[in-house]
C-alpha cells in the first residue's frame, strides 16, 4: 500500500482540487500503472485533456513515469501513483473556501458512485458491514475532542492495514488467504442549517447498517481532506 503524504502547500491542495485528477489518482491508487491513453479510455475523456493532467500531476510530484512502451510508432508512457495524498489540518486552513468546496464536492462526487457501486454488488452484505449517520449537538470542547477521535480512528485504520498487509505478506498463496479490499469513509463536518430529510426536529441519529466498504476516499475530517 502507498504511504500517505501530507500536503501543507495551498498551492498544491488547488492543484488537486479538479474532479478529473481526484480520479486519476484514484484509479492509480487501485492499479500499478497506466498511461493516459488507458486513463481516457475509463474515465471517457479526450487524449489531448487526459494527458495534459496526467502531466500536471507528473509535474507536482504526485505520479511518477515508471515505464515507456513503444506503440504504433509512438512512446505510450505508463504512469503510478507516488503516494496517498493527505492534506495536512494547517494546509486545509490556508486554502480558499472556494478551493475547498470544489475539492470537497469532486470527493463527494466520487464517493457516492464509488459506494453506491459496492452497494450494488453485494459490499454491505456481510453482517459485520456497516454504514450509520448521526446529527449531534456539540460545544466547542466536545468538537475538538470528536476531531481528536476521527485521527485517532484513521490511525488505527492504517495500523490495521499495515498489520494486515503484514499478515498476507507472510502467508502467501499457500494457505490461501485473501486480502477482502476493504471501503471506509470517514466525515466529520459543521450542519448548521442543513434539514434532516424525513425529520421535522433539528436532531437525528440514523444507523443504516453495519460497516462501510472499500478504502477511504477524499474526505473532510479530523485530520483534513485525504485524498486516495
Amino acid at each position: 500500500m502507498k504511504p500517505y503524504s501530507d500536503i501543507t502547500n495551498p498551492r498544491l491542495i488547488k492543484a488537486l482540487a479538479h474532479p478529473l485528477r481526484i480520479r486519476i489518482l484514484a484509479i492509480l491508487e487501485e492499479r500499478e500503472m497506466a498511461s493516459p491513453n488507458e486513463l481516457s479510455e475509463l474515465l471517457g475523456v479526450s487524449l489531448g485533456v487526459m494527458s495534459y493532467h496526467v502531466r500536471r500531476l507528473h509535474a507536482l510530484g504526485f505520479l511518477e513515469l515508471v515505464r515507456r512502451t513503444p506503440r504504433r510508432g509512438a512512446i505510450e508512457h505508463h504512469y503510478r501513483a507516488k503516494a496517498r495524498p493527505k492534506v495536512s489540518d494547517e494546509g486545509w486552513a490556508e486554502t480558499p473556501s472556494i478551493v475547498k468546496r470544489a475539492m470537497v464536492g469532486a470527493s463527494l462526487e466520487q464517493v457516492s458512485g464509488y459506494v453506491n457501486a459496492a452497494a450494488a454488488r453485494g459490499g454491505f452484505d456481510p453482517g459485520d458491514a456497516h454504514l450509520s449517520r448521526s446529527v449531534i449537538q456539540l460545544d466547542e470542547r466536545g468538537w475538538k475532542e470528536l476531531a481528536g477521535e476521527m485521527a485517532r480512528t484513521l490511525a488505527a485504520i492504517e495500523k490495521i492495514e499495515a498489520e494486515s498487509a503484514e499478515r498476507l505478506r507472510k502467508a502467501g498463496d499457500e494457505q490461501g488467504e485473501s486480502a477482502r479490499t476493504t471501503g471506509i469513509v470517514l466525515m466529520m463536518f459543521e450542519a448548521d442549517g442543513v434539514p434532516e430529510p424525513g425529520q421535522g426536529g433539528k436532531n437525528g441519529d440514523q444507523h443504516l447498517g453495519r460497516r462501510s466498504s472499500r478504502r477511504p476516499r477524499p474526505l473532510h475530517a479530523a485530520a483534513g481532506v485525504e485524498l486516495d
